[in-house]
């Protein structure tokens, strides 16, 4: 996702689960597949946590797109706890997300 405005959206009209080292918002798909926008706001550190939080979450999301059910716009945000964190425990996070909020085939 680009706009602004897209991320709006899903804040809105979608929904909102708060698990672990994430902040998943999630609502029906407007594009040809899956998308992904990602925040990391400033109190979660410098630039360089910031951007290594970011490289986790889309790693995670290009990892398990094959595992959701649907098309969705979703929309992560780090919270601080991410810092810190390996690749697998923010994976975990993040699938057990996408599992509670019924996003994938119970296959996460």
């Amino acid at each position: 996702m680009q706009l602004p405005g897209e991320f709006s959206r899903v804040r809105a009209q979608g929904q909102r689960l708060v698990l672990g080292c994430l902040i998943i918002n999630w609502a029906e798909g407007t594009g040809p597949g899956s998308r992904l926008g990602v925040v990391t706001g400033r109190k979660l550190g410098p630039a360089v946590e910031r951007n290594r939080a970011r490289r986790l979450m889309r790693e995670c999301f290009r990892r398990s797109q094959h595992v959701l059910t649907g098309k969705f716009d979703i929309v992560l945000i780090a919270r601080n706890s991410i810092n810190g964190r390996s690749m697998g425990a923010v994976e975990k996070d993040y699938l057990a997300a996408l599992k509670r909020a019924g996003l994938t085939g119970g296959a996460a």
